[in-house]
């Protein structure tokens, strides 16, 4: 055991009606540990989650604070539905820092055990403040009322080790181990700008500690800057009612009827329980949406190599239950058993790699041109033990890849590897350079925004490609979707608060392939609903999974079935069941748009969340290349003829990809123009006082921001 460095009692509060009333304040700094009430005012303005993150985060920092600034905090909630035992998908924490990537709040969530843990111990929220001159570790004992920060340095930095460790170091026997949940990341978040953090939860059945992760904006790259090598928390004694429920019975009844439509419809329908998000592999093929060699097409024929039934029947382990929280029957946190790893310190070795999911599949997959499972299982497990997020990682080596091949970069500037599409060695060879902070590897980690800049001034590429082809926006990479004919979904990943994640909104299916949603209000006002909507999860500590990945045998028929209706109307029951109030599902949207306003002000306030930060890269919007556009020329000539009027005959192909320009960027601005109106905001994107004040958010300091911008 390292040398305790403080010990702290406290008296764990006693939660009602989903809340502790307490928060927990960390500043390791001068190792001062401190307990702040939840008030009233949180609770009506911010609900709980992300919410009381980013209320704590704002008063945390100031217009000038930067990631690696002592003030910066991590800061963690679960919301007052987090621990539920009777329905799927209630054990997320939400996190929330001003990201190294972007330099604006960042919210990130996980699945595991950490949050629930940290709630029943007492706590509502979880500040981290201040750094520390030594590596350290935190301990929460939930039950005893301690908390205990030690000196880490003897601990092992992977997150495949310092976990199990920690594990057994803090349980008391196997039994036991299922009450520890430890926060950590790896050797590489040291070394770049997309660390993430990894949260544990022990699966008893494999006897081995397994991880979701709160992966964006580089959450993991702040805590070892912070010298905090992991948080742990230990809680033994999860029931049913820990929440002190205001209506126990809703809750077990609204969770029956769920559990059941996951027993009769998941096999018809995405097959969760078996491959998990990774399902979606050949719809997404199909429709000429998975991301292949940098966004440039839909898909390949090799896909059928790393297909859903590929996984299923050759790498995941079948049979077991597979959930991330206590009651979650949709199980989908899938992983492959005894794999045999083939490079990097651990080879040789066999391991558990927890997925793939989807944005796995698809970026560490398709968009490098490998389609081959047992590689893209590999580099799975290095991403997470390395305390990589695989899709800010997938997307910028993408970037590198077309950058290589067009010969904007060469071998002299990646010492020599030959960073080509399908080149499963050098991605490899990258994820370990990343570990020991060497090599090219040492650049990857800092992104594509920081790239671009590099490779222009230094190595001489053409900043207009560049621009063109590096998919992220506000610093952030794009997460695993072609998205060229869904200009909905366009402005849901451009437009997204925090940067282009699938989280906010996920429009592709209504917008393109079912056209429920054709003109420009409609696409505004799928663009009002579904961010609100969604937001809703990270407030209360909800997976959105269970929403609409299985939904019920009738939803079709139903006015609104992208919504799930039934399922909206779960989340109203049980969030009254729970809390005792008795909101409706248009205040449900009314406690989502307080926080989602707030944050565009909170980004405002550090200098951006304006119309120029809502603009995509133009591989986002149309086809940058020759290549591109002669992939899909048929397509693209018709849209010549029947949306502009022009003979694509008569034209070169010069001449036919700058016409498409030309039409989709201002298809894309006048997109824009009706989601600000929608959302409440000028033309410049500002939120407007009316709007704040009609949604009770006319705090005085926020019109103090956006005054000025008016």
């Amino acid at each position: 055991m390292g040398t305790i460095l403080k010990d702290y009692s406290y008296t764990p509060a006693k939660i009602e009606r989903g809340y502790s009333g307490k928060s927990l304040y960390i500043n390791v700094s001068d190792l001062r540990i401190e307990e702040k009430e939840v008030t009233d005012f949180m609770k009506e303005k911010f609900t709980g989650g992300k919410g009381f993150d980013l209320w704590y985060l704002w008063n945390a920092v100031t217009p000038q604070t930067r990631w690696n600034s002592p003030e910066n905090e991590i800061v963690m909630s679960v919301g007052p539905l987090g621990g539920i035992t009777q329905y799927s998908g209630t054990g997320k924490t939400l996190v929330a820092a001003i990201s190294p990537l972007t330099g604006i709040p960042i919210d990130s969530n996980a699945g595991g055990y950490f949050g629930p843990l940290l709630k029943f111990s007492g706590w509502d929220a979880f500040e981290l403040q201040g750094k520390s001159d030594k590596d350290i570790l935190i301990f929460i004992d939930g039950n005893n009322g301690r908390i205990q920060i030690e000196e880490a340095d003897e601990y092992p930095e992977d997150s495949h080790l310092l976990a199990e460790e920690l594990t057994r170091k803090f349980s008391e026997n196997e039994d036991d181990m299922v009450n520890v949940s430890v926060v950590c990341t790896g050797s590489a978040a040291k070394h770049g700008y997309m660390g993430m953090l990894n949260f544990s939860f022990y699966d008893p059945r494999r006897k081995v500690c397994r991880f979701k992760q709160a992966a964006r904006g580089g959450l993991g790259t702040i805590l070892r800057d912070k010298k905090v090598k992991a948080l742990v928390v230990k809680y033994k004694g999860v029931t049913p009612n820990l929440n002190n429920a205001a209506d126990l019975s809703t809750i077990n009844k609204v969770g029956v009827k769920y559990h059941k439509q996951m027993h009769d419809l998941d096999s018809k329908q995405n097959k969760m329980r078996q491959i998990g998000t990774a399902n979606t592999v050949m719809i997404m093929s199909q429709y000429d949406l998975l991301p292949t060699r940098n966004f440039q097409t839909g898909g390949d024929p090799e896909v059928v190599k790393i297909s859903p039934d590929v996984f299923i029947n050759e790498w995941l382990t079948q049979g077991l239950h597979d959930g991330c929280w206590y009651g979650c029957t949709m199980s989908c946190a899938k992983c492959a058993d005894h794999f045999l790893l083939t490079s990097g310190p651990y080879a040789g070795e066999r391991v558990t790699v927890d997925g793939p999911e989807y944005e796995c599949v698809a970026g560490l997959g398709s968009n490098l041109g490998i389609f081959d499972p047992q590689a893209i299982l590999e580099e799975n497990f290095y991403c997470d033990t390395y305390g990589i997020d695989l899709i800010s990682f997938a997307t910028t080596v993408a970037f590198i890849m077309e950058c290589y091949e067009r010969e904007q970069i060469g071998p002299d500037h990646t010492g020599g590897l030959e960073l080509r599409f399908g080149n499963k060695y050098a991605v490899l060879e990258l994820l370990h350079q990343m570990s020991r902070g060497e090599g090219f590897g040492r650049l990857v980690g800092l992104g594509i925004r920081n790239l671009k800049k590099i490779f222009v001034e230094q190595f001489g590429a053409d900043a207009d490609l560049l621009e063109d082809i590096g998919m992220e926006t506000k610093g952030l990479e794009y997460a695993e979707y072609s998205h060229k004919e869904s200009l909905a979904q366009q402005g849901g990943f451009a437009m997204a608060t925090k940067g282009p994640q699938h989280d906010e909104a996920w429009l592709i299916f209504m917008d393109m392939v079912n056209k429920q949603i054709p003109t420009f209000e409609d696409k505004a006002n799928a663009l009002y609903y579904f961010p609100m909507f969604r937001t809703w999860f990270g407030l209360v500590g909800l997976c959105k999974l269970p929403w609409n990945d299985i939904v019920p045998a009738d939803n079709y028929k139903t006015d609104s079935p992208a919504k799930v209706p039934e399922h909206v109307q779960n989340y109203v029951d049980i969030f009254n069941a729970v809390t005792g109030q008795n909101i409706d599902k248009d205040e449900l949207i009314l406690q989502s748009e307080r926080v989602y306003q707030f944050q565009r002000v909170f980004s405002v306030r550090m200098g951006k969340g304006e119309r120029k930060d809502d603009y995509p890269p133009y591989r986002s919007l149309g086809p940058v290349t020759p290549e591109e556009y002669l992939s899909r020329q048929d397509l693209y000539d018709k849209q010549l003829r029947e949306y502009q009027g022009l003979d694509p005959d008569s034209m070169d192909l010069d001449e036919k990809i700058a016409a498409t320009r030309r039409y989709r960027e201002d298809q894309y601005e006048q997109l824009m123009d009706a989601v600000y109106r929608r959302r409440g905001w000028t033309n410049n994107g500002i939120p407007t006082p009316e709007k704040l004040k009609a949604i009770g958010m006319d705090l005085p300091q926020l019109l103090e921001v956006i005054e000025p911008k008016l």
